[in-house]
């Protein structure tokens, strides 16, 4: 028996902290949570000091197979499948440094992510936990179609889900609008009808599987929301500025009913905010769009609708492998509350995944997936980049 001693315990779920909890793991699992610090006599106890204890953080949106560079779509394009997983390989220990227990990954090629979750799985040390949808699903030279998920047409589109399927997938990903990282692609466009969304949504639900649409601008979001989607990725409710745009069009939309049709279907935004810090200043577009998007966030937020952290890691410099404390962090920015991105990043990241069973909370029978963060996260959220300790499956990960 393992017994795991803090000076607080965010659980994942409750209000507030637990002082001086000793976590009693055993076969990877949680069996015990003792307050007041009392461990058991048989049990090996490793003091973790005045840290604060988490659940391992759940990332909702990762890309391993990109490598963070500026060259990001280019260099996984020239690179051989063994050189891709060792690049994988390497994002996948950098992201359990930074205290991410789990991820979902929603793009690699030619399903290689399904090669580092079997990995993972095996030794809790070379990653998180791999939650995987293998390549997106997207139109004829749509966004990221370099990465082999190109399909139109309904019958196509129940095809590939299908395929996906069968290869043992977890979640089946749609590019519903385009996106900035492929050339010739426009986020404010709806890449597919609606009879396609609406067959890759049912074809997904008829295998058990999830489906989670990557959608930026407003329209899209509209469009995944009514075609039934489980989730939409990133979320921003973005419109197009152009030179004929009124000086004070925000360049955002979020319309009040497309919220509320979000919470009456339980449809979850995962939010992809942060960066690593020191970057160049955003493109005027974006600057231009941050007022919107806070306010945006308010009325996401006085709605109900259900909201879970994701980094996006792995498509620029800014996005690195790693960075996951940082969207952590930028929830708060953009006015949650620390106890509201905590959870985002932890039990209702897990719930959304689908694996709130096992993950996103500390409590007995949960997997003994742990992060230690040196001061008080729900005081000062900015302590979640100060990562002391990473438990995985209840085996301590070496820190850089």
């Amino acid at each position: 028996m393992l017994a795991i001693r803090a000076a607080r315990l965010f659980d994942g779920i409750g209000p507030g902290t637990a002082e001086r909890p000793a976590v009693l793991v055993e076969g990877g699992r949680v069996t015990g949570v003792v307050p007041g610090g009392s461990v058991p006599a048989e049990a090996a106890l490793v003091d973790l000091g005045e840290a604060t204890l988490l659940p391992g953080f759940v990332d909702t949106h990762v890309h391993l197979a990109f490598d963070a560079s500026e060259d990001a779509a280019g260099r996984l394009r020239r690179a051989g499948d063994e050189e891709l997983l060792d690049r994988m390989r390497a994002a996948a220990r950098a992201t359990l440094a930074a205290g991410v227990t789990t991820v979902r990954d929603l793009g690699d090629r030619g399903y290689l992510a399904l090669r580092i979750r079997e990995e993972t799985a095996k030794d809790p040390t070379a990653g998180p936990t791999v939650l995987a949808s293998g390549p997106p699903l997207t139109t004829a030279r749509g966004h990221c179609w370099f990465l082999g998920g190109q399909a139109e047409g309904v019958d196509a589109i129940r095809a590939a889900v299908r395929e996906r399927a069968e290869r043992g997938v977890d979640v089946v990903k749609v590019m519903v609008t385009g996106g900035d990282l492929t050339p010739g692609s426009d986020p404010f466009r709806v890449q597919y009808g609606h009879a396609e969304l609406l067959a890759a949504v049912r074809e997904a639900h008829r295998h058990g599987l999830p489906a989670t649409a990557h959608a930026h601008s407003a329209a899209g979001i509209a469009d995944a929301v009514a075609a039934g989607f489980d989730m939409v990725e990133h979320c921003f409710f973005v419109t197009e500025i152009t030179d004929e745009s009124d000086e004070d069009d925000p360049g955002v939309d979020f319309d009040r009913r497309v919220l509320d049709d979000m919470v009456r279907l339980g449809v979850v935004a995962s939010l992809t905010l942060g960066s690593l810090p020191g970057g160049p200043p955003p493109p005027p577009g974006i600057a231009r769009r941050l007022p919107g998007l806070v306010a945006g966030m308010a009325a996401m937020r006085e709605a109900g609708v259900g909201v879970v952290c994701g980094s996006d890691s792995g498509i620029f410099p800014a996005k690195a492998h790693g960075s996951h404390p940082y969207s952590v962090a930028a929830m708060v920015e953009a006015g949650f509350t620390p106890l509201e991105a905590l959870r985002a990043a932890t039990s209702a990241a897990a719930r959304a995944c689908g694996v709130a069973c096992r993950k996103g909370c500390i409590a007995p029978g949960f997997d003994a997936d742990l992060v230690a963060v040196a001061g008080d996260p729900l005081a000062d959220i900015t302590a979640v980049h100060a990562v002391t300790a990473v438990f995985r499956e209840g085996v301590r990960v070496a820190l850089p």
